[in-house]
């Protein structure tokens, strides 16, 4: 770990948390490039004042991030062509309820799946584990697919369930080899491994705690079961952001952040998104992925930012948690305190190869610019209007593929001989470098009398 002039106020920060919010034990960690930054630890894990000291190294149950490293599993499964995310879940589970014939994969990473949230019994986070015959009848449909956004307990505990089925052994196994031990979360278990944390609630009104229960989820794990540390959280944290191969090909990888289903609170502009096995914060217009996570007697967050890389883990043996501020606060107290270096500007040998269609464009009457970016890629903007409405990337057979808004997946063709291009095809809309140029071959003609009164 990389020293910080930050670290005095990030400890202060987390023990004004933890004495604030009365939590019997907090750990956190910061992650920037790919390295854990800074990570501290306040109280003590029994929250007796003599009672053994929490540190970084303290594993804490991590709650529903669990539910992310399911979906990698998942993903897994579509990169070897075992599954596909367009499957109807029922072609591979077939014993499921024909009322989930309409229910597909990708509708149960996503949380649009329509199913109930919990199980039709006891609460299963507080009760012993069942089989997955015994839940088969709380995997009933509450909602119809695909409609809305619908958090569903009961959905990943049927995707850990479809990565046995595909692999012929438990989930767990599954994951631990094939994602954890290669991202190097060695101490992210199944059950506690000490040093741990008890699962703890503190009394609202007096200084005293009350011991939760932690049993074996049974077939509901995948929901929720797995224990870790903040510093293994962050190297997830890092995978997401950077990514791994060996682990996961890129594009699913990029998938799982794209916003799928919006959370939705009536009066309020969204603040948070579901993709596949991750939540989308949206925070003043800054995106960053991860997950929370709760179980009685813990709270856990994990958040990246997926363009720089900053990303903040928590982790804490309370039922109630801490507030909602403290990861944002770190965040902003690293960059207070510590500034990300900024990197020198330099000439990008790549950008001569895009010289030729950079600069200003028309839809129509509409002003765009278009300008290089890194790795020959362009960057689509319209003046005015904060933020890029799309980024393109070179293909192979020198035209460009967007990647973001409207035109994900979409074509952009440069037209024209000699050092500009004349006019671009941008899935078959027509930019010209004058409105409405009747050089650009426009599809419907320009009007023979030009621009007039």
């Amino acid at each position: 770990m990389t020293a910080t002039p930050a670290t005095p106020y990030l400890d202060a920060r987390l023990a004004k948390e933890q004495q604030q919010q009365r939590l019997p034990s907090i750990a956190a960690a910061l992650v920037r490039g790919g390295q854990v930054v800074w990570s501290g630890a306040a109280g003590t894990v029994d929250a007796r004042a003599d009672g053994p000291a929490a540190t970084p190294e303290t594993q804490y149950r991590i709650g529903s991030i669990t539910k992310s490293v399911v979906a990698v599993g998942v993903l897994r499964l579509v990169a070897d062509g075992r599954v596909a995310v367009t499957d109807p879940i029922r072609r591979h589970l077939p014993e499921l309820d024909e009322t989930l014939d309409g229910v597909s994969v990708l509708q149960l990473l996503t949380q649009s799946a329509g199913l109930h949230a919990e199980t039709t019994g006891p609460w299963w986070e507080r009760s012993p584990g069942i089989t997955w015959e015994d839940l088969l009848p709380s995997v009933r449909p509450a909602h119809d697919p695909g409609r809305r956004f619908h958090y569903s307990n009961v959905g990943y505990a049927v995707l850990g369930r479809l990565i046995e089925v595909e692999r012929g052994r438990p989930w767990f196994e599954v994951l631990q080899e094939e994602v954890l031990r290669p991202l190097g979360m060695t101490r992210t278990s199944y059950d506690a491994v000490a040093p741990s944390a008890p699962g703890l609630a503190v009394h609202p009104l007096t200084d005293l705690v009350h011991t939760e229960p932690a049993h074996d989820a049974g077939a509901m794990a995948p929901a929720g079961q797995l224990w870790s540390t903040v510093g293994d959280l962050a190297r997830f944290a890092t995978f997401l952001q950077a990514g791994d191969t060996d682990v996961l090909p890129e594009e699913l990888r990029r998938a799982m952040q794209v916003p799928t289903t919006v959370v939705d609170t009536p009066g309020q502009s969204w603040t948070r998104a579901y993709g596949i096995g991750l939540d989308v914060y949206n925070r003043d217009g800054t995106r960053f992925v991860g997950h929370g996570g709760s179980m009685p007697g813990f709270q856990a967050g994990v958040r990246v930012d997926p363009e720089t890389g900053d990303g903040v883990t928590l982790l804490t043996n309370s039922t109630g948690g801490p507030g909602a501020a403290v990861a944002w606060d770190l965040l902003e107290l690293l960059e207070q305190h510590d500034p990300r270096r900024v990197t020198a500007w330099h000439t990008e040998t790549d950008a001569t190869d895009v010289a030729h269609v950079v600069g200003g464009w028309h839809w129509g009457p509409r002003r765009m610019e278009l300008r290089s970016a890194p790795g020959g890629e362009l960057e689509l903007s319209v003046p005015g209007e904060s933020g890029r409405w799309s980024r393109f990337v070179p293909a192979a057979d020198g035209t460009w593929t967007g990647t973001e808004d409207y035109w994900a997946g979409e074509t952009l063709r440069a037209h024209g001989d000699g050092p500009r291009a004349a006019y671009l095809d941008l899935g078959s809309f027509r930019l010209t470098r004058d409105p409405y140029d009747p050089a650009a071959d426009l599809p419907g003609g320009a009007d023979p009398a030009g621009w007039h009164a």
